[in-house]
């Protein structure tokens, strides 16, 4: 009864140290996995290999801010790696004919769009984000297949600063941490010290409390997948200079590990809870995850099967730790 009762002391502590302080066990966990990593071959871990695995992580980071927010009040964006690859693909095939202002300015214009459906779905249809966001990223990928076959003859392009943003560095960092950083810090600035942050914590905590404290719940919610969109549509477009190609699933493969990251982040999939800080560690471990997987010289099916058992492990026990808490 003792061993048992201790046991169930120290998995309260860790959860609780897990929900208060996501950072340090996260940060704890990508250590050990860099440790691990530099025995695996020695000598990777160098300046070069940190400013790459920087410079990969920052997209996924980027994607799990739209869950980090969309699941503060409870919700979901499925349907933001979509949103990421039409900004990046009519970024590509619009920027020959129109040049790359206009091009970029359409693509986001495409991704603000994308995310007031969600949000007027969410907020008048009364949709369950979850199936909004699904259902929008499905119609969006088909709106994106018939898009391609007027535009398939005229060829790509890359603007030349995306790919300065995306593959180039600056006194050995990568050029986009410009982007992140001040991303980042606005990001967690507005969770915690903005009425608009203020709203999706009270909205996750307990919606009808606040529609019953005046809060019009509607308008947090259209302006929460808005917000969403075009977050996701500037992801696209940091990664577009990044990987320098245009496809139709560009973004996609970095759907479900930005929810990963976001959940295992420590931000409550149950809404009123998390912040942005251990999303971005969690993005950093994921990246570092990719990577040994690459050095263990698995099939690429073999690499998704194991990527994902991962996934799921980690966040299976980061829920029970967190609810014993």
């Amino acid at each position: 009864m003792t061993m048992a009762a201790d046991r169930q002391t120290l998995q309260g502590r860790i959860g609780r140290l897990m929900v208060d302080r996501p950072l340090i066990p996260l940060i704890v966990l990508l250590i050990g996995l860099v440790v691990i990593l530099q025995i695996m071959q020695p000598g990777i871990v160098n300046a070069r290999w940190i400013g790459n695995t920087i410079k990969f992580a920052i997209p996924l980071a980027m994607l799990a801010a739209c869950q980090t927010l969309t699941m503060l009040t409870g919700g979901i964006d499925l349907s933001a790696g979509t949103v990421a690859t039409i900004a990046a693909f009519v970024t590509a095939t619009l920027a020959p004919l129109f040049g790359v202002t206009e091009a970029v300015a359409i693509a986001l214009g495409c991704a603000l769009i994308a995310g007031l459906a969600n949000g007027i779905g969410v907020a008048f249809c009364r949709v369950h984000p979850l199936i909004m966001t699904l259902g929008t990223g499905l119609i969006a990928t088909g709106c994106l297949l018939v898009y391609q076959r007027y535009v398939i003859s005229t060829g790509t392009q890359i603007p030349p600063f995306l790919v300065w943003l995306g593959t180039g560095r600056s006194l050995g960092l990568p050029n986009s941490l410009l982007v992140f950083l001040p991303f980042a810090a606005l990001l967690i600035w507005g969770q915690h010290r903005t009425g608009f942050g203020r709203l999706l914590y009270a909205i996750g905590s307990n919606e009808a409390a606040a529609r019953l404290s005046g809060v019009r719940v509607w308008q947090v919610h259209l302006a929460l997948y808005a917000l969403s969109g075009f977050i996701a549509g500037r992801t696209g477009l940091l990664y577009l200079g990044l990987v320098k190609t245009a496809s139709l699933s560009l973004a996609l493969p970095l759907d479900l590990p930005s929810v990963a990251a976001a959940v295992v982040g420590g931000t409550s999939i149950f809404g009123g809870r998390g912040g942005y800080g251990g999303p971005m560690v969690c993005a950093l471990i994921l990246t570092v995850l990719a990577t040994m997987l690459t050095l263990l010289q698995m099939p690429e099916g073999g690499r998704r099967i194991l990527f994902g058992l991962i996934i799921l492990a980690v966040t299976a026990l980061y829920i029970r730790l967190t609810e014993r808490s």
